[in-house]
């Protein structure tokens, strides 16, 4: 069905591509790279400007080695990452190669390995492109400039949408995340970047483990949610885990051993 929707879009709008994910998943894509990295550079000055960033050089260090072993050796190009004063057990992924790690995430985390799943399923929402693929289905191409000015005012409207699409929105008071889809897509996107790094992606089911002790009581029902239960990201990692487990056995074979801690 969505590849006679494409077809049929691509008639009428001359910027309309379909698309397949990382995953294989068919997706419509109305705005270009170049615009949807505009979104994310803007939007990730505006956090910088709102958001105190951390000073703790150990905690800064670790998170760029993490993000450079997993972006070096499996995206490519250079990727900012700051890490902000925040006791959120979070971290984000902007198109434009924008990392952000959040404090409290450290105090979740126990070791390398499972800092390293969260930053690569950040990044696996980039490199599926969602952010692109949610704005192509809130708005019309030529509003897309506008959205990109309103990065500077993340509390009007249009900034609060403009942030929402980019998996941003619980940032300025709109709750917009992904999907299920999407964040059941970056899991096992971001499983397999951490793994070809040589991060050992076993540690990412013991980190969502730990997430839903540490969140106990604080979850949605998955029925009433965009996101996917624990339970449920916890199963299909571990049907995933054996294609994972390869990719991470090569990266050991080739001498990929991170030492981030």
């Amino acid at each position: 069905m969505l590849k006679k929707i494409c077809a049929a879009l691509a008639a009428a709008f001359a910027l309309t591509a379909c698309v397949t994910s990382p995953t294989g998943r068919s997706q419509l894509i109305l705005l270009p790279d170049s615009q949807v990295d505009q979104m994310g550079l803007q939007a990730f000055e505006t956090i910088k400007r709102d958001k105190p960033i951390s000073n703790n050089a150990r905690l800064n260090q670790v998170a760029q080695c993490i993000a450079s072993n997993i972006t070096q050796s499996t995206t490519g190009g250079r990727w900012e990452v700051v890490v902000f004063e925040d006791d959120s057990f979070n971290a984000f992924a902007l198109p434009g190669n924008k990392i952000g790690v959040y404090t409290g995430l450290f105090n979740l985390v126990a070791n390398q390995d499972q800092l390293a799943a969260v930053i690569g399923h950040e990044i696996g929402h980039v490199l599926a492109k969602h952010s692109a693929e949610r704005a192509s289905q809130e708005l019309a191409v030529n509003s897309g400039m506008s959205m990109i000015q309103a990065m500077g005012n993340p509390q009007s409207p249009l900034g609060q949408a403009a942030f929402g699409m980019l998996g941003l929105g619980a940032e300025y008071g709109v709750l917009m995340p992904y999907g299920r889809t999407q964040e059941s897509e970056a899991d096992i996107i971001g499983v397999d970047l951490m793994a070809k790094a040589g991060f050992d992606p076993r540690q990412s089911i013991n980190l969502w483990q730990r997430m839903s002790q540490a969140t106990q009581g604080q979850q949605t029902a998955e029925f009433l949610s965009t996101h996917p239960s624990h339970a449920t990201r916890i199963r299909d990692l571990e049907q995933h885990m054996p294609q994972a487990m390869g990719f991470y056995q090569q990266a050991q074979a080739m001498g990929r051993r991170p030492q981030c801690q």
